[in-house]
């Protein structure tokens, strides 16, 4: 029934874009399988432990850069010491026509063709993960985030500046949806405060549960 009443693309706050189906249906079975790789190793998917001893109910693997709370590293300390994979190359392109698609080529701020990420978060949501309302900022770039959405369709709340609470706006995040923050939005809280299971499609790979996909510009250059 959704897939026959168009969602429209939406600026829910300057520079925070939600393109809906940007992903095709290709392009984001390719993406589980990268995944499902980088879920392996060199450095297996996880939970992760927050300083003050909780454990997030998403299930959490990096490429490119190690996040811990809350801080990078080249290296997993907290799982097994190993060097996470490499980001790839296709990836920079896919964040460069995913800047491209939201802001158009050449923005006020950004121009896609310079945008080169070099790290991404991937996280795994199964029916009962949630994410509370958090900013991205742990990165010492203000390049605009990009995230991708496959499988079970997701609420996902969009904040401001300022406070995890309101004023806020909740949209549904879709597979192959695209949402890029940036610009004056860079730092808006956000979260994901509730998954509608068996909302995914199984010809995208994934089987059930949500994965999304967000790529940043660290501006880190050695292991910190």
């Amino acid at each position: 029934m959704s897939a026959l009443i168009p969602r429209p693309r939406l600026e829910v706050a300057p520079g925070a874009v939600h393109v809906p189906g940007w992903l095709t249906p290709q392009q984001q079975r390719d993406l589980v399988t990268a995944c499902r790789a980088w879920a392996v190793g060199p450095v297996p998917i996880r939970y992760t432990r927050l300083p003050n001893g909780g454990v997030m109910s998403v299930r959490t693997v990096c490429v490119g850069w190690h996040w811990l709370p809350y801080r990078y590293s080249r290296t997993a300390d907290d799982v097994n010491g190993a060097r996470v994979a490499e980001f790839p190359r296709w990836m920079v392109e896919l964040g460069r026509r995913a800047l491209a698609e939201a802001y158009g080529n050449e923005s006020a701020e950004w121009a896609a063709a310079d945008y080169t990420p070099d790290t991404a978060l991937i996280n795994f949501y199964d029916g009962a993960a949630k994410l509370g309302m958090h900013q991205d900022k742990d990165e010492k770039s203000s390049a605009p985030v990009v995230s991708l959405s496959i499988g079970d369709t997701c609420v996902f709340r969009v904040g401001n500046t300022a406070t995890r609470t309101r004023p806020y706006t909740d949209i549904e995040l879709a597979s192959g949806d695209l949402f890029v923050f940036g610009g004056p939005s860079r730092y808006l809280y956000h979260g994901v405060p509730r998954v509608h299971e068996g909302t995914g499609d199984p010809a995208t790979g994934l089987r059930s549960g949500r994965l999304n996909i967000t790529m940043r510009v660290t501006g880190l250059h050695d292991a910190s």
